[in-house]
C-alpha cells in the first residue's frame, strides 16, 4: 500500500513541470514518524528540479547536529562514519535508517540543491520509543516458572507427608502386633 502511494505521488510529481528557470520542488511525505525501537524507517521524500541535484540529510536533536548522508545524482556518495552500516539512499532523495534506537530520535533534516544553487530544505521529526511490554512478558515468565517451582514443592512434600503417615500407620500395627502376642503369650504361659 505505501509504495503504490509512493509511485502515485511520484507519478504526480513527474507530471508537474519545474520551471525553465530553475527550480526546486521538494515534498516530504510523513512529516512526523513514530515507531519502536529496532525497525527499518524510511525517510521518505519526493524531490524535483532541474539538473544535477546535490542531497543532503542532517540529523538534529538535544545532542546537536550530526551529518548523515548527501549525495550528487548520479555521482558519489559520503555517508558518516556513525551512519556507515545504518543508512541506505534511494535516488528520489529518500533515506532508509537501519536499526533505529532511542538515540536516533529528532528532527533529520534534507536539503535539496541544484545544480544552480537554488536549495529547498524539509523536516523529518522521528519519535523512537522503547517497547516496555517485552519487560512485563519476562516479569511474566519469571512469575509462571516460579508457580511451576513453588507446584513442585508442594506436590514432593505432599508425597514425603503421605510416606511419613503410612509408615507410622505400620511402625503403630507392629507395636499394636507385638502387643497383642505379648498377652496372648501371657495368657498362654499362665
Amino acid at each position: 500500500m505505501k509504495s503504490l502511494r509512493t509511485c502515485l505521488i511520484a507519478g504526480l510529481l513527474l507530471q508537474l513541470q519545474v520551471p525553465d528557470n530553475h527550480g526546486v520542488m521538494l515534498h516530504v511525505q510523513d512529516p512526523i514518524i513514530n515507531t519502536t525501537v529496532s525497525q527499518d524507517i524510511v525517510l521518505a521524500i519526493e524531490c524535483l528540479c532541474n539538473g544535477t541535484t546535490f542531497i543532503k540529510w542532517e540529523h538534529m536533536s538535544s545532542r546537536g547536529i550530526q551529518h548523515i548522508i548527501e549525495w550528487k545524482s548520479g555521482s558519489y556518495r559520503n555517508i558518516s562514519e556513525n551512519y556507515n552500516d545504518r543508512v541506505q539512499n534511494y535516488e528520489n532523495g529518500s533515506i532508509k535508517l537501519l536499526n533505529v534506537g532511542v538515540k536516533d530520535t529528532g528532527f533529520y533534516v534534507v536539503t535539496v540543491t541544484e545544480e544552480f544553487g537554488l536549495t529547498k530544505h524539509g523536516t523529518i521529526v522521528l519519535n523512537v520509543h522503547e517497547i516496555l511490554y517485552e519487560d512485563f512478558y519476562f516479569v511474566a515468565v519469571f512469575i509462571a516458572f516460579l508457580a511451576a517451582g513453588a507446584a513442585v514443592l508442594v506436590l514432593v512434600l505432599w508425597i514425603c507427608n503421605k510416606c511419613a503417615n503410612i509408615y507410622h500407620k505400620k511402625k503403630q500395627l507392629q507395636r499394636a502386633e507385638e502387643m497383642e502376642m505379648r498377652i496372648i503369650a501371657e495368657q498362654l504361659s499362665s
